[in-house]
Parts: structure tokens; sequence; C-alpha cells
């Protein structure tokens, strides 16, 4: 008798995104457009606090939750950035911003159970909803504006239905939910009596209107979820947070326990140096990526391949649809032909197979010269 794996693995898809990536990877020179990674190091006050804690010995386990001063400082940000203002019973660090969706999911999804996941989207939440056993049911987003259209989205809940996860600033779009269209979603997740997974790890990364929490809309539906990586430029030290329901955070934190044990240590104490220290280090990053945002789309209407200005994060998507190929063979070609890597609209759901994302993330001259080759691989395919 051959062994088995659970059938639930195996139904989980590869990350179109990380087959571009490792192809790139053994490119010497290519232009690398695909990952949403900062380019900018983590700010030095953020690393020296990471080297005095190690040099402290402050590398052990912590409590599954967080280190209490780290939470209330996250608490004291919530208030102040988010509006919402709560204790810290209901606030918990994370290993990541992955973690803290999975940990929800987790706690929330039986087997057979559907969650609503936007389309397009960060493919993860496709992964993790199908390793807890759950069913993906995808919503599509305005092919212009990438807003859910929440009487469409109406349509789609049924009684299985557990999660309703949305993302702004969005990722790959950029898009940022207007008040009215948030309070319309969480009036749907209150209605159908389900919970609201609100991925906001970008928060701070919006440049043309405000950036609007959907936990104080209905504080017993919704599970923020926030994150060091985008915001601090801390993608590897893993350090992310969530908010809830005094119950749901219980039970999140004894997934976590059992997959994590806590958040590192040294990267807590970063955390907490992040957020005591000069924050205009995040305004600085933030207008470097408006910069570039301003410079692509300018770049974009110049050889007809501009669809939408991005609000917030630091992606744009570009309609390759003129070139007739789909998002995976123009991604494949413009690497192998052009040496630029950029992902394909295929990784992030079935509605974005003719867009390829961008990662505003990179320098100017990157920027710059990777549009410049993807509007020629259009060209080529276009004559």
């Amino acid at each position: 008798m051959s062994l088995r794996f659970a059938e639930r693995a195996t139904r989980i898809p590869d990350s179109g995104i990380r087959e571009i990536a490792n192809r790139a990877m053994e490119l010497p020179g290519a232009i690398r457009l695909e990952l949403g990674e900062p380019d900018f190091p983590t700010p030095r006050h953020i690393g020296e606090a990471a080297a005095r804690a190690i040099a402290e010995g402050k590398t052990r386990y912590t409590a599954t939750s967080g280190l209490r001063v780290l939470r209330e400082l996250l608490a004291a940000k919530l208030k102040r950035v988010n509006g919402i203002d709560v204790p810290l019973e209901q606030v918990t660090v994370t290993s990541g911003g992955a973690n803290a969706v999975f940990a929800a999911i987790a706690s929330i999804v039986n087997p057979g159970d559907e969650v609503l996941v936007p389309s397009p989207a960060w493919p993860n939440y496709v992964m993790q909803v199908l390793a807890c056993g759950g069913v993906v049911r995808e919503y599509e987003l305005n092919p212009v504006t990438f807003l859910p259209n929440p009487a469409d989205l109406a349509e789609r809940f049924t009684p299985r239905t557990r999660i309703l996860i949305v993302n702004s600033p969005g990722n790959p779009t950029g898009a940022v939910l207007p008040r009215e269209t948030a309070e319309a979603l969480v009036d749907l997740a209150v209605r159908h009596n389900c919970f609201l997974i609100s991925d906001e790890v970008y928060d701070e990364l919006v440049f043309d209107q405000p950036h609007v929490s959907l936990f104080p809309l209905a504080p017993d539906n919704v599970i923020g979820i926030y994150s060091f990586s985008k915001t601090y430029a801390m993608t590897g030290w893993r350090l992310g947070y969530a908010v809830a329901r005094r119950d749901l955070i219980v039970t999140m934190e004894r997934v976590q326990e059992g997959v994590v044990s806590c958040a590192s240590q040294v990267s807590q104490e970063a955390g907490i140096a992040a957020l005591q220290g000069d924050q205009s280090v995040v305004a600085e990053m933030r207008e470097l990526y408006r910069a570039r945002r301003d410079m692509v789309v300018s770049q974009l209407q110049a050889v007809d391949l501009y669809t939408y200005t991005p609000q917030g994060a630091f992606y744009i998507l570009v309609n390759i649809a003129a070139s007739g190929l789909k998002s995976r063979a123009f991604a494949l070609e413009l690497l192998d032909r052009y040496q630029v890597a950029v992902a394909p609209g295929s990784a992030f759901g079935s509605s974005a197979d003719h867009v390829v994302r961008i990662s505003l993330a990179s320098s100017e001259r990157d920027l710059r010269e990777g549009v410049t080759r993807i509007a020629a691989l259009v060209a080529a395919h276009r004559a």
C-alpha cells in the first residue's frame, strides 16, 4: 500500500509569482518587478534595536500573544491610525500578516465551509483556505476600479459562507475602499452572519484618499490584519498583528501556539523600535512610492497601456490583452526575451489572465526600463 498525502494539501496551487521569481534568480541582471518587497533597507534604528536585543540575550520565547509593551504600542497605533480603541486582550502579535490571516481562517473554517475571496487578490488567501479544508468562492472586482460591487457580491453568499475576505489597500490592484463601499461590505457580513477578514497590511501606504479600517464598523464580525512588512520595509522580520473580538483572539492564539509558538522575540524588539521611533521614515517611503506610481502611470499613458491609477500599496496592473497572450505566457516570454520579471495576473485569480503585476517597490531606473520592455513585447505581438 502506497503512502498517501492529505487530499486538501494536494489541492493547494503552486505560486505563479514564485515560478517567475525562481527563473529570474537564474538570470543575472534581470529586472525584478515581480515580488512585493520594498527595495528600501529596514530603517537603521530598527536594525540597531534588534542587534541590542541579541546582545542582551533577548532571544527567547515570549507569550503567544507577544510582548506586552509591543501590544501596548500596537493598541496605541490602532487607535491613532485606524480609529480602533480596544483593550490589549483583543490584540495579538503574529509571525507576519500571513500567519495572522491563517490563524483567523483556521479558527473559523470547517471542511466544506465557504470563503469569499476577491479576484484578483493575493494568492495566499486561496492557498490557506484550501489548507484548512475550505471551499474558495471568488468574487470578481470591477475591471477598471478594482473595487467590489456589494450588490453583485450579495449573490455569492450561501448558507455555507463563513468568511468574506476584503483587502484594502489591495494587492495586486492598489485599490482603496471608499467609506460607502466599506460600510456596504461590512453590512453584508453582518446580515449573513459571517466573519469578515479585513487585510489592511498596506494601511499606511495610501496616496490620494483616506484609508478606512473596517473593524470599528462591526467589532463582532471583523478581524483586522496588519503587518510591519510593508510599512517599515521589514518583510524578512516576519512580524504582524491582528485585532478581533476576544473569544476569536483566544482561538487564533491557540492556532498560533500549535504552529509557531510565538513571534520571534528579536523581531518583536525591532517592532517596538519601529513604533517608538521617528515615523517620518514611513512618510518618506510612501512619497517615493507615490512618485514611482506617477512615473509609471505617465509612461503607460505614453505607450497606450494605461488602464487606471492605483490609490495605495505599491503595485499596478498592466493590461497586456493587446498582445494576444495569456498572462503566464506573456510573463515567461518577457523574462526569456527581455529579462524582465513580472507577476502573471493568473496568479491572482481567474479574472486577471489579461494583466501582469508590476511592483513599484523597485528602483525608478528598473521601473522605467521594465515598462519600456513590456510595451515592446506587447507591440511585437500586436504587429
